[in-house]
């Protein structure tokens, strides 16, 4: 196919690292430029990068009608409002998570959806380890599926950090919260019924450092979670059922280009020698994200506003988490 015509909005760590090197290798996508807030920052990430074309605003690239496509990862609080930049100007958008800092700013992007292709980028989605990790709960090699148990955390203090600036969508939570809730959604393939939170916030920062949730998603299905922006580094996906357990290794940071592996245990002996272990293919996931991102724009089909009505299923669990923050109790996720 045609490859399609991208830009970069910001020279964001998660695009200069991640994203923008998952564009410039697959064969679908010309990355044509990047935005800054200052042309000559964005000289030096193009300079850097390989990249032809830098533009000194956000307003300049979407305005180059050569421009197809755009990556969104800028601050949580500019996820909604440039993309809503992006899709008045005719881009197609695959933004960063979370989407929005909450359901109804979320809901604000669906007419936009109708015009445009928008998608909220989980990378994780597009990874074959999560593909078998669903195939194996779908196929009944677990049993009945009970309970995905998910555990996330990073070091990260720095005040100046936008992880840590609780005013513009900072913290555990929404960082790196919203794949715990995408894990349970994924995989038990519903959505919860409600949530409760426990918190913990950092007293000079604001943001919460610390938060653990638990979601009731019904019939006897459970998801619970901690993740923490003060912890040390680690990641661990399971799943748990009536007669098995899939383990995830590294369920979010996958190794671009490596192998990952999974486990499954049929038995439940305490030895461990009832788990066997299965290795997934090679991949980078945010390349196989981008291209098919790609692959909807260029193969012309109407744009559609069900990515929108996912993001904003995902939203309403994080708002019932924050009233659940407040209130201490139990809360409808609606």
């Amino acid at each position: 196919m045609k490859p399609v015509v991208w830009g970069v909005l910001s020279t964001a760590r998660i695009g200069m690292q991640h994203v923008i090197p998952a564009l410039r290798a697959s064969p679908l996508v010309e990355l044509r430029g990047i935005a800054s807030r200052t042309l000559p920052a964005a000289r030096q990430a193009a300079q850097q990068l390989g990249i032809a074309q830098a533009y000194g605003s956000y307003e300049e690239l979407l305005a180059d009608p050569a421009i197809e496509a755009i990556y969104n990862p800028l601050p949580n609080h500019l996820h909604v409002p440039l993309t809503l930049q992006a899709a008045a100007a005719g881009k197609h958008v695959l933004c960063e998570k979370p989407v929005a800092l909450s359901a109804a700013e979320a809901g604000t992007l669906r007419a936009a959806a109708g015009q445009v292709h928008i998608e909220e980028a989980f990378m994780v989605r597009h990874h074959p380890q999560w593909h078998r990790a669903r195939e194996l709960v779908r196929s009944g090699r677990i049993g009945t599926p009970q309970a995905v148990q998910m555990f996330f955390s990073y070091f990260n203090d720095d005040p100046h950090n936008i992880r840590n600036q609780p005013g513009i969508g900072g913290g555990a939570l929404y960082d790196i919260g919203c794949y715990a809730v995408l894990a349970g959604r994924y995989l038990f393939e519903t959505e919860p019924q409600r949530a409760v939170a426990l918190v913990d916030r950092d007293p000079a920062l604001g943001t919460d450092r610390l938060t653990s949730a638990l979601l009731d998603f019904g019939a006897g299905r459970q998801a619970s979670f901690t993740v923490s922006t003060q912890s040390v580094r680690y990641q661990r996906v399971q799943v748990v059922g009536s007669r098995g357990r899939i383990e995830i290794f590294i369920p979010f940071n996958a190794v671009r280009g490596g192998e990952m592996r999974l486990a499954l245990d049929e038995g439940g002996l305490l030895d461990g020698s009832s788990i066997t272990t299965e290795t997934l293919p090679a991949c980078d996931q945010y390349q196989l994200q981008v291209e098919a991102f790609s692959r909807r724009v260029r193969e012309g089909a109407a744009p559609q506003a069900q990515g929108i009505d996912d993001a904003v299923a995902q939203a309403r669990v994080i708002d019932a988490l924050w009233q659940s923050e407040r209130s201490g109790r139990w809360e409808a996720v609606a």
